[in-house]
């Protein structure tokens, strides 16, 4: 805990700190307190003899989690956390927790992912998880300034719509006044259109809706996702920016959030060697078929069954390429020497897929091709095609997964445990 000094004199250096009760002990000549707020704990050491009545009666009172505000004298103790110790004056209980708790904070009694889900405002006071989510903040601001510096301009985009950005029914309906809309599955198209206006290059970080019914640990209906798109750059360019991106936050975390990554235990945080692996597709389905005895087979999509084998082959992150042309959106490029191959790409933590994006089709009548080809109606996407006849630049992007890239960084169980209030097929509260 980071302790505010109020008073100092040479002799008796004084503190004023607020926090929660993190744990009550009586050792009879002794009380102590640790207490605790974002930036960690202190112990509050109260000497039955010598302490006011005040003070032996709020610690004898006081129930854990509540939060208190504590007063005194700051002295050096090795075996203090931090390595110091406040001996109060005034203990003050600001708000009082009620008695049982939903779950244990300390983390002396453990509690499953649902209970802690069910009570998150409390779950998030475990220094534990809080760190997921400090970690969070500073790849975000990473992202964002590493962005900012390369010329990028931050944008935002509709979450209502009127169409899906790849077709299909995976969508959320919603009311909206006499017509009909859907949450945003993707600030794909929206992204592209930008490059038309000339903006050549944009990022946004912000939310995505997918109506997919899935029930696993590493999908979520609402997710965050990081995109990028940019004019004058094609699917090699994005992806060297895609995997300096996943090294800076790596760098980044590990320089700034020492503590976060200790207190989850992270003890080989490696920052990823850049450029990574670029993996075929063709190679990609002959490892997976080799080491799961599967029949997979060329113009299969790659399930989870086989990332894993991939990904124990390769134990890095690496990119997968050449993707056949067929099983990518239509908006993605097909290579010139052979059109049944595209120019798209799918990054790849050894654990699972992190990010997805191509150079992206700029030629109006190519485009319009590979839609109708995709059984999707060119009428429904005109507020889309129209400025693909206007002079649309050369372009390409990709969208990355903000929650699977926190998931895979700091080794968690379940994507739910890296974003604060979960969506998923059953989860709407809190």
């Amino acid at each position: 805990m980071r302790i505010p000094i109020r008073e100092v004199t040479p002799s008796t250096p004084r503190a004023e700190v607020y926090g929660w009760v993190h744990e009550i002990r009586d050792l009879g000549g002794l009380a102590f307190l640790l207490v605790r707020d974002r930036t960690g704990i202190i112990q509050v050491t109260v000497p039955k003899k010598g302490a006011s009545e005040e003070v032996l009666t709020t610690v004898k009172e006081v129930s854990r989690e509540s939060l208190v505000r504590v007063k005194g004298v700051v002295k050096a103790m090795a075996k203090a956390p931090g390595g110091r110790e406040i001996v109060p004056d005034l203990i003050e209980v600001v708000g009082a927790a009620a008695s049982p708790l939903p779950l244990d904070v300390a983390e002396k009694v453990p509690a499953d992912l649902d209970t802690r889900l069910d009570a998150r405002f409390l779950d998030a006071r475990r220094p534990r998880v809080s760190a997921v989510f400090q970690i969070r903040s500073a790849i975000l601001l990473a992202v964002q300034n590493y962005l900012s510096a390369e010329g990028f301009l931050q944008v935002t985009t509709p979450k209502v719509v009127a169409a899906a950005t790849e077709g299909g029914t995976e969508l959320f309906p919603i009311a909206y006044f006499e017509k009909e809309a859907f949450l945003n599955q993707s600030p794909q198209l929206y992204k592209q259109m930008l490059m038309g206006a000339g903006f050549e290059r944009v990022f946004e970080i912000g939310p995505i809706f997918r109506a997919e019914e899935h029930n696993t640990t590493k999908h979520l209906n609402e997710a965050t996702s990081i995109d990028v798109e940019a004019s004058f750059m094609d699917h090699a360019g994005v992806m060297h920016l895609l995997e300096d991106i996943i090294a800076t936050s790596y760098q980044t975390v590990a320089a700034t959030c020492a503590d976060q990554v200790a207190n989850l235990g992270l003890t080989d945080f490696d920052v990823p060697k850049t450029p990574f692996p670029r993996l075929p597709y063709t190679e990609a389905i002959e490892i997976a078929a080799r080491r799961t005895g599967g029949d997979i087979k060329y113009g299969d999509d790659i399930g989870t069954a086989a990332e894993r084998a991939i990904g124990e082959e390769m134990r890095e992150h690496y990119f997968i390429t050449e993707w056949p042309t067929a099983i990518k959106p239509y908006y993605a490029m097909p290579c010139e020497d052979d059109p049944a191959v595209c120019q798209a790409f799918d990054l790849m933590h050894p654990r699972m897929e992190l990010s997805s994006g191509s150079r992206r089709v700029h030629i109006y009548d190519v485009l319009l091709k590979q839609m109708r080809a995709k059984g999707l109606s060119a009428e429904s996407f005109s507020f889309y095609l129209t400025p693909f006849r206007y002079g649309m630049p050369p372009h390409a992007g990709w969208g990355l997964g903000a929650e699977r890239l926190v998931m895979t960084m700091c080794d968690l169980s379940n994507i739910r445990e890296a974003v604060l209030f979960p969506r998923d097929r059953h989860r709407l509260v809190p």
